[in-house]
């Protein structure tokens, strides 16, 4: 018999050795067909003007190494999930306890990922093909108010979920305003996506956070939707095997939607259906995210205001390369900081939840 511990850790070992055995035949591919931008440098900053200091950190680096490393982390995520629906079909047995495709849990996630891989995908073909940039960021934004919107109609109405939970307090009903707090949440996590800048930081601090939402959904005894973010969690581990400096490939939009948008369904999946904390924790949890999109809003808002930067250059990891710390320290340090946080959240949703 296997336990529920193993149904979760064996699908996530399982998308490792999937990742790992992918990611030269990506990398070969990815490199053959010169699958990096054509033009390096930003062109245009956050709030408008140039980026002279990004480019002078990163501008030779964005025209030899290949975007759209995201792919082996949704391939490795897919192919485990559907291969074991695949098996337990066949043959039942001890595959029947390790699928974890589910209505009630993983449906949801699981088409927020194929959505965000699919649209950033063609993003990132468009920035390597045509060198004059990919989608509009509103046509992105687009997509995942849509896809925050959609999810947010499938609580509210089909699940009948309208409230969150809060630490020490119990479940919190924001009644019909559960609808654009979702979208809101979710446009925010994608926002936080631009953490993907230095070699390893995103891979990291995602594999992470979802790990840490897998604990969660674990103790509140959602097996499956633990199963799916442990899956991810390990997935982003292989990528993270070859994207360590010196990168192979970067994760680029195919991979940050995909896994914002997954990140955002899980987050709330892990809340009011559980009987748990799982939104209101996100702050914390995802703290190295929800940071970036602060910063930046905070450098936008010194900008206009004031008329001077209050960082060097936003995103703020990028801050720090600029004032003097080596890539890797930035990167080790936001991992750092992410377990910190990561274990502090897991700690506060599980005594606020009484567990």
């Amino acid at each position: 018999m296997i336990g529920d511990a193993a149904r979760v850790l064996i699908p996530s070992a399982i998308a490792f050795g999937f990742g790992i055995v992918l990611a030269p035949i990506l990398a070969h591919y990815l490199y053959k067909f010169h699958a990096w931008k054509k033009q390096g440098g930003k062109g245009k900053g956050i709030g408008g003007g140039g980026t002279p200091i990004f480019d002078a950190l990163h501008k030779e680096r964005e025209v030899s190494t290949p975007r759209m490393g995201g792919i082996l982390i949704w391939a490795a995520t897919l192919i485990t999930a559907l291969g074991l629906l695949a098996l337990d079909e066949l043959f039942g047995g001890p595959f029947q306890k390790l699928d974890f495709f589910n209505r009630s849990q993983t449906w949801l996630p699981l088409f927020a990922l194929v959505v965000g891989a699919l649209v950033g995908l063609i993003d990132d073909i468009l920035e390597v093909t045509r060198g004059g940039g990919g989608l509009r960021l509103r046509t992105r934004l687009l997509v995942v108010g849509a896809m925050g919107l959609f999810a947010a109609w499938w609580f509210y109405t089909k699940l009948d979920v309208s409230s969150v939970g809060i630490p020490f307090g119990g479940q919190f009903d924001l009644h019909l305003w559960f609808i654009p707090f979702f979208v809101l949440v979710t446009l925010l996590l994608y926002a936080g996506g631009t953490i993907d800048g230095i070699d390893g930081l995103s891979g990291g601090v995602f594999s992470i956070i979802f790990m840490i939402y897998a604990g969660i959904a674990f103790v509140q005894g959602q097996v499956s939707l633990a199963a799916f973010a442990a899956t991810v969690a390990g997935a982003i581990l292989a990528f993270l095997w070859f994207n360590i400096p010196p990168a192979r490939f970067y994760m680029s939009e195919t991979g940050s939607m995909a896994l914002t948008l997954a990140l955002s369904i899980t987050a709330f999946s892990a809340d009011a259906l559980g009987d748990g904390i799982g939104v209101s924790m996100l702050p914390i949890i995802a703290f190295p995210l929800i940071g970036t999109v602060a910063a930046t809003l905070l450098q936008v808002f010194w900008k206009k205001v004031f008329h001077k930067k209050l960082f060097r250059i936003a995103p703020i990891h990028h801050h720090f390369e600029a004032i003097g710390w080596p890539p890797y320290k930035v990167t080790m340090r936001y991992w750092i900081i992410t377990i910190i946080a990561g274990v502090l959240g897991l700690s506060l949703a599980l005594l606020g939840a009484g567990r």
